[in-house]
C-alpha cells in the first residue's frame, strides 16, 4: 500500500508540473437549454437538469457539457502517469487494458444506463472508448482517499439526518475545474441529484427524491477472499445509481445491492431520513454496519469482523471524537470534514439534509473544506 504522504507529496508535485487552464482563469460551463434539458448556475453552482428516457438523457448531457470536453482529454492519461495508483493491481495498468477492461463491462452496464451511453458518445470529443474509461476506471484503478459522517436525527440540533462526506482523488490541476451538480429526472424513476463531473453516468455522491442519500468510499483490502476485480460485474457507481433511481429506504438498498454482480470491494455509506449505515462491499460479500451511537463514520477500510483487515486509520480516530459533541449542527459536520482534509486532494465538499432536500456544496480550490459551503435546494429540481 502506498504511504498517504509519499502519495500526496507525489500528486502535489505533478499538479504544480501541468499548465494551469486558460491562463488561471476558473472554467464556467456555459448556460443553456437542450431539449428537456438545462444547464444553469443557482448560488454560483453549476446544475444541469437532465430529463426523459435513456436516449434523451444521454445527448442532453453530451450537449450541455460538451465545452468542457476538450480539458478533460488528457486526465484519464495523466492519472495512469502518477504511477501510484491502484496498489492491488501494482499500478501499471496500461491504456489498452483499460480500454479492453472497460469494454467487457460495457456488456453488464445496466439497459438504460448502456442506452445513456451511446447516446451521450454520439459526436463528442472524448471519443467512445475516453467515456467508457471515464465511467470504469475506477473500479480498476483506486487511489482516491474519502471520509464521511452521517448524523441521525436523535443526534442532531435540527433533529432531522444531516450527512458529511468529502472527496479526496488527484485532481492533477483539473478535475477540480470542472465538478458538476447533475439533476436527472428519468422517465418512470425517482429523481435524484449526483455530486459528479461532465459524462459521468454513475454515482459517487447523491440523494433521491425520497431523501435516500450515498457516498462511495474505495477499500483496498479484504479478508473474505474475493479477487480484487471482478470483470463480470457491473461498475459500482453505476449500482449506485440504481439504489436512487429505484429504492426510497435503506432496506431496499441493500435487498436491490445484493441481487447485483459487483466489480471490487468498496464502503458505501448510506442513510434515508430516519436510519444510516455503511454497506461493506466486496463481489462476494455485502455486510452491513448500522449506526453507532446515532452516528456512522466511514473512511477507506472495512471494519466487520467478516471483512477488516485493518481498522487504523488517523482519520476514523478524527471522526470518532464526534461523538464527544452531544449534538452536531451543520457547522459542527462541516468543521469535522475540515479536520480530515487531505489538502490538494480534497476537490469536493457537501453536506445532505435529506429531510428537506438540501445540498450545502463546496467545489473549487482544494482543499474545498475551507471554502464557503454553498446551498441548493433540491426540492424544485426533482420537480416536487
Amino acid at each position: 500500500m502506498v504511504r498517504l504522504s509519499t502519495f500526496v507529496a507525489v500528486i502535489v508535485g505533478l499538479t504544480s508540473a501541468l499548465p494551469t487552464i486558460r491562463g488561471g482563469q476558473p472554467f464556467r460551463f456555459p448556460e443553456g437549454k437542450y431539449g428537456k434539458g438545462e444547464l444553469k448556475y443557482i448560488n454560483d453552482l453549476p446544475v444541469v437538469t437532465l430529463a426523459g428516457t435513456p436516449e434523451e438523457i444521454g445527448e442532453q448531457m453530451r450537449m450541455l457539457t460538451r465545452s468542457a470536453s476538450p480539458h478533460l482529454l488528457t486526465y484519464p492519461m495523466n492519472f495512469l502517469k502518477t504511477k501510484v495508483s491502484s496498489p492491488n493491481r501494482g499500478g501499471n495498468t496500461s491504456w489498452p487494458e483499460l480500454v479492453q477492461l472497460g469494454k467487457r463491462m460495457l456488456d453488464h452496464f445496466p439497459l438504460d444506463q448502456r442506452r445513456e451511453y451511446e447516446s451521450a458518445v454520439k459526436g463528442t470529443l472524448l471519443g467512445r472508448n475516453l467515456l467508457l474509461i471515464g465511467n470504469t476506471m475506477f473500479d480498476l484503478e483506486k487511489i482516491s482517499q474519502c471520509s464521511a459522517l452521517i448524523v441521525e436525527p436523535s443526534r442532531t440540533a435540527t433533529h432531522e439526518m444531516l450527512f458529511g462526506r468529502i472527496l479526496d482523488i488527484p485532481s492533477l490541476g483539473v478535475l477540480n475545474e470542472f465538478s458538476l451538480v447533475v439533476v436527472y429526472r428519468p422517465m418512470g424513476k425517482h429523481a435524484f441529484v449526483s455530486i459528479g463531473f461532465p459524462g459521468m453516468l454513475g454515482c459517487i455522491s447523491g440523494m433521491n427524491d425520497a431523501g435516500l442519500t450515498l457516498a462511495t468510499l474505495e477499500v483496498l483490502s479484504s479478508k473474505d477472499g474475493s479477487p480484487s476485480f471482478n470483470p463480470q460485474g457491473t461498475p459500482y457507481a453505476l449500482c449506485f445509481r440504481r439504489l436512487l433511481e429505484e429504492c426510497t429506504t435503506v432496506e431496499e438498498a441493500v435487498k436491490l445491492l445484493r441481487s447485483m454482480n459487483r466489480t471490487t470491494s468498496v464502503n458505501l455509506a448510506i442513510c434515508d431520513t430516519k436510519h444510516a449505515a455503511v454497506f461493506e462491499i466486496t463481489p462476494k460479500s455485502l455486510i452491513v454496519r448500522p449506526a453507532e451511537n446515532g452516528m456512522c463514520l466511514c473512511t477507506n477500510h472495512f471494519r466487520t469482523k467478516e471483512l477488516a483487515t485493518t481498522i487504523d486509520c488517523p482519520r476514523y480516530r478524527t471522526l470518532e471524537k464526534s461523538q464527544e459533541l452531544p449534538q452536531l449542527g451543520l457547522k459542527d459536520v462541516a468543521q469535522k470534514m475540515d479536520e480530515v482534509n487531505l489538502g490538494p486532494l480534497t476537490i469536493q465538499t457537501m453536506i445532505f439534509e435529506p429531510a428537506s432536500f438540501k445540498l450545502h456544496l463546496a467545489i473549487g480550490s482544494c482543499p474545498t473544506t475551507k471554502l464557503p459551503l454553498k446551498t441548493l435546494e433540491l426540492a424544485p429540481l426533482f420537480g416536487k
